[in-house]
């Protein structure tokens, strides 16, 4: 990729440089600590985890829908009800739509049609695809790092 900001969103979505990535942090986790929280936690792995895939999917749809409509409550239609997973499918689902929705994302930054500085199509001028992409990066990594800590206090980080 020629485009030095291209190159950089697209890596943004995914590195390894400041922070642990997406699939470090769920890799492993024993199923029975899946919905559990920890004392001084407010979430479990998995109400963090389905959160993300949720609120990333949501701006991915945001970004690139032009029939988007903006009708989610928050917080409770961003968040699971459960701490725990309805079962390990739902958990296994969730993380490969959030890689799925990831990967879209990268793939949209890498487009030559992509302008970053523009607004999205059902957006106000300053939501542009630029804000959209550090806000996904942004609210991703904040959770990771819950996610890590929560993981930590269950004694379930490698």
């Amino acid at each position: 990729m020629s485009d030095p900001l291209r190159a950089h969103l697209e890596r943004l979505l995914n590195w390894e440089e400041a922070h642990v990535t997406f699939d470090k942090a769920v890799d492993g986790l024993p199923h029975h600590l899946r919905g559990s929280t920890p004392p001084g936690f407010e979430h479990s792995p998995w109400q963090l985890i389905e959160h993300m895939r949720i609120a990333q999917r949501d701006l991915l749809d945001f970004s690139t829908n032009a029939d988007y409509v903006h009708d989610r409550t928050w917080p409770d239609d961003y968040w699971p009800g459960s701490p725990q997973p309805p079962d390990e499918a739902a958990w296994d689902e969730s993380i490969a739509l959030f890689r799925l929705d990831r990967q879209a994302l990268q793939a949209l930054v890498s487009k030559p049609a992509f302008d970053p500085f523009a607004a999205v199509p059902t957006g106000q001028p300053h939501q542009t695809g630029l804000r959209s992409i550090l806000v996904v990066a942004d609210h991703n990594a904040y959770h990771l790092g819950q996610l890590v800590a929560v993981r930590k206090a269950l004694g379930a980080w490698h």
